[in-house]
């Protein structure tokens, strides 16, 4: 019986061996497959996720150029409205320009009265000189007359009224030539030393002259920039005030992408590296690429309305997030058009650390800039020209 036994245990213990056996090599699988998943992972996060870091707290920026108008008055034409496309000078609203145009009625007589003005005192300073040398001419004859009479009265040819007479009208001659040469100085004080065109008198009514011109032509509200029309608030009949926000203008050809990252991701950020951005309007099939532009100098909550006042007693550490500027390729933009506040996910390339944290230079050139009103002020320049040219004289007008 006890050899029944043995012999069956004997059975049993070999047919386990071959079950264990194929145990253990599934086991042996299943760790390599762990152990090379593991080696992949800790690859691609030396190599790659390192390298990288990610956020989708981020959010499409621009410029939003607020139209106002500079001059009071009421509108009586809006020549555009929401989704519209503008350009650099475009007629945006129209006010009524009867009170402006009032006014440069008055400045330009004013400027031409200044100018004929100022001829007149040209005149006065020549008529004066010409005074002078009458003066200088009595002053002479009574002075010949005095001397050949003082003789007289020695030998008693003459009585002496009649030298007193000659002394009289000598010291007469006399103050009235010095009378004249002060009024030809008064005279000459006011033209000399400058051209009509140049006259402080015409100088001012031509700043007055210009700022009428000005006004006149604001009565006509224009796009600085070439954009897409936003928030148009401007309607027909309203009376509007300088400064008051009448429609929005976007330059949707000039955006970035505010980034927000948190503070721990902060550490291998540096201006210049590029960035992959997908925005969630294409999907993952348009890949907008750009560059680190600069990262905020604080945090979003710091900035807020109300900042948060952390030295209460009842106090929740929260991970902050700062700001990372990033700019897109232009060309892109033409191609696949982003809005304002669109939501985006940003990848930035951390591998080339060498760039700076900070901006260590200011900027060159204007970040934002427009000629629109620059040509305003050279054609009221070129209009007072031409209304002092008229108002000259013919041998005189250049």
């Amino acid at each position: 019986m006890r050899n029944n036994i043995h012999t069956a245990n004997e059975s049993a213990a070999n047919a386990a061996e071959p079950s264990n056996g194929k145990r253990q090599r599934v086991l042996l699988i299943i760790g390599t497959i762990f152990l090379t998943i593991g080696i992949i992972w800790l690859l691609l996060w030396l190599f790659v996720f390192s390298k990288r870091e990610t956020t989708d707290d981020a959010y499409v920026a621009g410029n939003q150029v607020s139209i106002s108008t500079q001059v009071p008055g009421t509108v009586i034409a809006v020549f555009a409205d929401d989704t519209q496309m503008v350009k650099a000078g475009q007629v945006l609203v129209k006010l009524d320009p009867t009170d402006a145009q009032v006014s440069f009625a008055k400045a330009k007589s004013a400027l031409g009265q200044a100018v004929r003005q100022a001829r007149q005192l040209v005149e006065v300073a020549g008529q004066n000189d010409a005074a002078l040398t009458s003066r200088q001419l009595d002053l002479d004859r009574a002075q010949a007359d005095l001397a050949r009479r003082e003789p007289l009265l020695a030998a008693r040819a003459i009585s002496p009224e009649e030298v007193a007479h000659a002394r009289e009208a000598v010291k007469n001659a006399n103050a009235a030539l010095d009378m004249v040469k002060r009024q030809s100085a008064g005279a000459h004080a006011l033209v000399d030393g400058t051209s009509l065109a140049e006259n402080p008198s015409v100088l001012q009514a031509k700043a007055v002259f210009r700022d009428a011109w000005i006004g006149a032509q604001r009565a006509a509200i224009v796009s600085p920039v070439t954009g897409y029309v936003a928030q148009r608030a401007v309607q027909v009949g309203q009376h509007v005030q300088p400064g008051q926000a009448l429609m929005s203008v976007i330059p949707l050809h000039n955006l970035w992408i505010d980034a927000n990252f948190k503070e721990v991701q902060l550490k291998h950020l540096r201006i210049g590296q590029p960035v992959e951005v997908d925005a969630d309007a294409y999907g993952s099939s348009v890949k907008f690429q750009g560059k680190v532009a600069g990262l905020g100098a604080g945090t979003g909550s710091a900035f807020a309305l109300l900042p948060p006042q952390n030295a209460s007693g009842n106090w929740i550490k929260v991970v902050q997030r700062v700001p990372v500027r990033i700019t897109l390729d232009e060309q892109q933009l033409q191609k696949y058009p982003l809005r304002i506040g669109l939501s985006t996910t940003v990848k930035v390339d951390t591998s080339d650390r060498s760039g700076s944290v900070l901006a260590v230079a200011s900027a060159a050139q204007a970040v934002a800039s427009t000629e629109v009103y620059v040509q305003d002020l050279e054609k009221a320049e070129a209009e007072a020209d031409a209304v002092i040219r008229a108002n000259m004289p013919s041998g005189n007008k250049r």
